[in-house]
């Protein structure tokens, strides 16, 4: 899953793009370099990150979604946001995916509007929003949270009928680097709510600070959690660096 971000201040400076132009080649490149999805977002997510309306949010999107889908009708568009009126227009402009880092939890009407779309649904964990999330990283046995976060909100899904659904641990949002690297190693554990599983470790903090780098200089440690995370049954990898993800996934095929 490749990222396309069209946001001005979204955490990695190369996965910015606001130009249409600018998003239609990177669009094209991912999709040459085998992105199975492209994931577009709208609303920076970063700690911090500036809180805008769903007027802003939808007009930066909504225009993309609809140039990607003519360019390049093959793709599949997952739309990155947590509020009901802008995946409901996404979906209506040509998205696929509803990707939303909340879980349902920033917006009441979310998992109802997914159920009537009809589309799929990433299930990420995040506690509070993305202003204030880095408060909220406390727990005491952060897997058993998220765990149970996850076979609540998916029972609530299944009731309302949503069609297929899947998860995303949402390392780093609420999270601290320990509890970030104590989910990637039980990621195999999540295999008993039996549904697939997306990874989202590119170019993160847990990453470049762990290593004293910058997200600029993280793709060799993205490699790393990526190649790892196959090995404990990741089925999706959403990254901003698709070539480099997608020869992790042929030679991790390789070795059986």
């Amino acid at each position: 899953m490749g990222i396309i971000n069209l946001t001005p201040d979204s955490f990695f400076a190369g996965s910015r793009k606001q130009e249409a132009g600018e998003v239609l080649q990177l669009a094209e490149k991912m999709l040459d370099e085998g992105a199975a999805f492209l994931d577009l977002g709208a609303y920076s997510s970063r700690p911090g990150a500036e809180d805008i309306s769903v007027q802003e949010e939808t007009d930066r999107l909504l225009p993309v979604v609809e140039a990607i889908s003519e360019r390049f009708p093959e793709a599949v568009l997952s739309i990155d946001t947590f509020r009901s009126k802008v995946a409901e227009a996404a979906i209506t402009a040509g998205g696929h995916i509803i990707n939303d880092i909340s879980g349902g939890q920033l917006d009441k009407d979310m998992f109802a509007t997914v159920a009537s779309l009809h589309v799929p649904y990433i299930l990420m964990h995040m506690k509070g929003t993305p202003q204030n999330m880095l408060k909220q990283a406390h727990y005491e046995d952060v897997f058993a949270e998220v765990s149970d976060y996850f076979a609540d909100r998916y029972y609530q899904l299944k009731q309302l009928g949503v069609p297929d659904v899947i998860i995303d641990p949402g390392l780093g949002f609420a999270k601290k680097t320990e509890h970030s690297y104590t989910l990637m190693n039980r990621l195999k554990d999540f295999n008993l709510l039996q549904l697939p599983l997306l990874i989202g470790v590119s170019r993160k903090t847990m990453i470049y600070k762990t290593l004293g780098l910058t997200a600029d200089e993280a793709l060799n440690g993205t490699t790393v959690l990526n190649t790892i995370a196959l090995t404990k049954d990741a089925n999706i990898l959403r990254v901003h660096d698709v070539k480099e993800a997608v020869e992790a996934v042929k030679l991790w095929e390789m070795c059986g």
